[in-house]
C-alpha cells in the first residue's frame, strides 16, 4: 500500500518513542506471557490472525484497553498490517500509562513471512 507523506511522518514521528521487536522476539516474549494484540480492522483479523493474538482493533483499542489489560504494566506486543498502525496504537497505549508496549516490525506481513503460526475465524 501507498502511503501518504503525512501519514508517515506521522508513524516516524510514533516510531521515535515506540520500541519495536521482530517475529523472533515476538515469539519469544508470547511464549512468556506477552499479549499479542491485532490492531487491524474485523476483516483483515477474520481473514487470517497470528495464532493466539487477541483482537483491539486501531478504532477501539484506546476505549476498550483499560478493560481488557487492566494491569498498565503488562507485557503488549501490537502488530498490524505492516507496522504501522500498530506503531500509532502503541504510541497512543504509552500515552495513556501503559509502560511495557511494543510494535511488531513489519507486522503481519513481516509474521507470514517467517512462516509464524497462523489462524482464522471459521
Amino acid at each position: 500500500m501507498k502511503h501518504t507523506e503525512g501519514f508517515l511522518k506521522l508513524v516516524d514521528d510514533a516510531r521515535s518513542r515506540v520500541r519495536e521487536v521482530n517475529v523472533e522476539q515476538t515469539l519469544e516474549r508470547t511464549g512468556q506471557g506477552a499479549r499479542l494484540i491485532d490492531v487491524r480492522e474485523d476483516n483483515e483479523w477474520q481473514r487470517g490472525h497470528a495464532a493466539g493474538a487477541e483482537h483491539l482493533g486501531r478504532g477501539i483499542i484506546e476505549r476498550d484497553i483499560e478493560t481488557a489489560v487492566p494491569d498498565r504494566g503488562a507485557e503488549l506486543i501490537l502488530y498490524c498490517g505492516g507496522g504501522y498502525r500498530s506503531a500509532l496504537a502503541a504510541d497512543n497505549l504509552q500515552r495513556m500509562g501503559y509502560t511495557n508496549v511494543y510494535s511488531l516490525a513489519g507486522g503481519w506481513k513481516a509474521w507470514n513471512d517467517a512462516g509464524a503460526p497462523v489462524e482464522s475465524e471459521p
